[in-house]
């Protein structure tokens, strides 16, 4: 009945457009030319309109996750502009509205007097709407407390009611320029953005045999698990501030003040009541379990992004030594800060006397540079940089883990000491490193001829991550880096003063190195509580399965461009790009990342069949490779490869009408190419049997055609034509039209084919 009452809707809609437009049309025949018709320039405007969807929620998912399109099936086409002119030559007041029936609706004020002041003010309002469907029996969804089976009974999946999240941005913002004298300047800007709603969050823990030993879990079996969907509750607001004197006179030019940026969260954290029992969906008996410790694990608190602040003074500038050479700089000190309480979080457990992280980071940057044209084909430009984090958060014992007490052993195949009874919690501190990075750059160009220049450029980087925190511990890695280094050079060929032909060709290389030694972490547990790290080789920490953070490995990297402007005729435009890079990884180990490369072919044309009618198009394909090797036994080569092109065409087929048309096509394709390490017969016989991860498949199809015509000089009626059609096969939560089960049948969806046609009339009227 609803799907019926919706054709019904969009039928009567295009009738009603169809006898317009032959009205329009009998109008035209019986009426002047009244000459071309624009959308309305200067001057004040009203235009009033619908818009009509087909489909439902599902279908409009991705269509509408922020136009204002998804929720209802009619909408109002709303906006308006009114201006007043200070004087023939400047803009006095401009007040605009767009986009009122919809809710990511935008109002706008200007008011300049050219060389005195200028005033603008501006509220927007967008909304993201989640594109995946939820079916769940969550109560309290989407605010700090939720209930997992508020009923204690465990439904069978999609029986539940559907959750649509919404994630809601208002912001308002206000901004003053005043010239106090010739030279001198002040802006002033303000904005509060507030966002409300909810987005997808969650949370997983498994009762390990550790954890069972530990206490923690009573399932002595170590397969009680669960994951729960329990959407983040979103009540922030976000405050910014910018002040600045601007002063120039003669050869310098000088900009300082102060930015200041607060964040203030009304949720510190999702405290949610799980019920069981809860479903091991994933294994081959489908248990049921209803472990008390699994459930008061899944019940902790989850704290949320805490209050917090940051103020920074800033001043830069430039001086023109000479004609040819110019000195600039800048500097900024920023602190940074997040003193939330803990208990107002909703946060218990803290160590003793401490009521806040009492977290501080003050950062510093500085940076010197210069350009100079020492003879009249060269021109030279460099520039040092320097950036300090000074972290003054105080250490405490925030971490907790249990260990085994030696003579007990950690078994890395049960997971547990041996034996039980040597279990014991230790605990570890935050950790307070003090990062600095150093940066030189020197570019010289030279001209070689009228038409040609070449470029040449290098530059160095060296980054220290600060001393390693010796009460904290580095769990999950195998090894660290306290110091990098990076060299690096470029080389262009420019062609430019060409009418016909102008483009560039540019190769990159740089190479990255570790500057100190490796730094392995102890072992917490089987070291029983011991923190901190130990200087090693690379022969000494290698492992065939280690695992190391791609920011700290050796890097390769090299890259070439290239980019063409190509007028044949005046009446065509080429413009080509074209790139090819690669990264490659070396650590100590035969896995982990060993090499991303990308690329990327694009062409845009665009011809004028006449001064009325034009076209344009447009074609693009690009490649990213990851190569990685996994510690638990398997490599994956991922390529995403993404196609598109496009085609447009815009006209005027009589003076009172013009029309539009635009074609996107999009495809993007994402392979997995898994093989096994031979060493892991398991995940071999599992590759084999399951053929590994699937492709996962994004394909855009979207044809706007638009109408514009003239009733009179001052007002016309504009058509749009919208239709827009997907296919998404993410698998992660929907697989072979499977949904993603959770812990308590919730479920979670995507209709993998979504088609939406839209149409839009409007009325625009001008007052002259």
């Amino acid at each position: 009945m609803k799907s019926s009452k919706k054709e019904l809707i969009l039928s009567r809609t295009l009738a009603a457009l169809a006898v317009a437009a032959m009205w329009s049309t009998v109008q035209a025949q019986e009426a002047p030319d009244i000459g071309p018709v624009a959308m309305p320039g200067p001057g004040t405007s009203v235009s009033v309109g619908v818009g009509v969807a087909s489909g439902d929620e599902r279908d409009r998912a991705r269509f509408g996750m922020f136009n204002g399109l998804r929720r209802h099936d009619v909408n109002g086409l709303i906006g308006f502009r009114y201006e007043q002119p200070y004087n023939a030559s400047g803009l006095g007041l401009k007040l605009e509205g767009r986009n009122l029936g919809l809710d990511n609706r935008e109002l706008n004020f200007v008011y300049r007097r050219p060389g005195d002041v200028k005033v603008t003010a501006d509220y927007s309002e967008i909304t993201r709407h989640d594109p995946r469907t939820i079916n769940t029996s969550l109560a309290g969804a989407g605010t700090t407390n939720p209930t997992v089976n508020p009923g204690g009974v465990l439904i069978a999946p999609g029986t539940g009611q559907n959750l649509n999240l919404e994630l809601k941005r208002k912001g308002i913002g206000v901004g003053v320029e005043k010239w106090l004298t010739r030279d001198l300047q002040l802006e002033f800007a303000f904005k509060n953005e507030e966002k409300d709603g909810s987005r997808l969050f969650g949370r997983g823990f498994a009762c390990s045999r550790y954890w069972a030993d530990a206490g923690v879990c009573s399932s002595a079996t170590a397969n009680a698990w669960g994951v729960l969907m329990l959407p983040e509750p979103v009540d922030s607001v976000i405050r910014q501030i910018d002040a600045r004197l601007n002063y120039a006179s003669g050869p310098l030019v000088l900009s300082g003040g102060y930015y200041g940026s607060f964040y203030v969260n009304h949720n510190g954290s999702i405290r949610p009541t799980v019920n069981g029992p809860l479903g091991n969906q994933f294994t081959d008996t489908g248990t049921i379990t209803n472990d008390a410790g699994l459930l008061s694990a899944l019940a902790l608190p989850v704290a949320l992004q805490p209050d917090n602040q940051a103020h920074q003074l800033f001043v830069a500038g430039n001086y023109a030594l000479t004609h040819s050479t110019r000195v600039n700089f800048k500097y900024a000190y920023t602190t940074a800060r997040q003193d939330e309480s803990f208990s107002g979080m909703g946060l218990t457990g803290a160590p003793g006397g401490r009521d806040n992280l009492g977290g501080r980071v003050d950062t510093t940057k500085a940076q010197v540079g210069f350009s100079t044209r020492p003879l009249q084909k060269l021109h030279v430009s460099g520039d040092v940089a320097y950036e300090k984090k000074d972290n003054k958060t105080p250490l405490d014992l925030y971490n907790a883990e249990p260990v085994c007490v030696p003579p007990a052993v950690f078994s890395s195949t049960t997971r547990s000491c041996s034996p039980a009874s040597g279990t014991a919690t230790r605990f570890y501190t935050n950790g307070n490193m003090s990062p600095k990075k150093y940066e030189a750059k020197l570019q010289g160009t030279y001209f070689l001829t009228p038409m040609y220049a070449a470029v040449l450029g290098a530059n160095y980087e060296q980054e220290d991550f600060g001393q390693w925190t010796p009460t904290d511990v580095a769990g999950g890695v195998s090894g660290l880096k306290q110091k990098l280094n990076e060299t690096g050079w470029r080389a262009e060929l420019r062609r430019t003063a060409s009418e016909t032909f102008t483009g560039s060709v540019a190769y990159h290389q740089s190479r990255r190195k570790g500057d100190s030694p490796w730094l392995q972490p102890v072992n917490f547990v089987s070291t029983g509580g011991q923190t901190g790290v130990t200087e090693v080789s690379a022969d000494q920490i290698y492992s065939r399965t280690a695992i190391f953070p791609f920011i700290y490995m050796d890097r390769e990297r090299d890259k070439i461009r290239a980019i063409g402007n190509w007028t044949p005729m005046e009446k065509l435009s080429l413009q080509v790009f074209a790139d090819r890079g690669i990264d490659r990884y070396h650590a100590p180990t035969d896995h982990g990342l060993r090499s991303f490369q990308m690329g990327t072919v694009s062409l845009d044309a665009s011809y004028a069949l006449s001064d009325a009618w034009k076209l344009s198009a447009f074609a693009s394909r690009g490649r990213q490779t990851v190569d990685a090797g996994h510690s638990t036994g398997y490599d994956a080569i991922l390529k995403d490869t993404a196609t598109s092109f496009g085609f447009g065409v815009k006209g005027r087929p009589m003076g009172q009408l013009q029309v539009g048309a635009d074609l996107t096509w999009l495809d993007d394709l994402l392979k997995y190419e898994q093989t096994a390490d031979p060493t892991s017969s398991a995940n071999a016989t599992l590759l084999a049997s399951t053929g590994g991860l699937p492709d996962v498949t994004y394909r855009l199809t979207r044809l706007n055609l638009y109408g514009e015509y003239a009733l009179q000089k001052n007002a016309y009626v504009r058509l749009d034509y919208i239709h827009h059609r997907t296919y998404f096969n993410e698998w992660t939560y929907n697989f072979n039209g499977t949904p993603y089960l959770y812990s308590d049948n919730t479920t979670l969806d995507a209709k993998q084919r979504q088609t939406v046609n839209f149409i839009g009339a409007t009325y625009v009227y001008k007052f002259q």
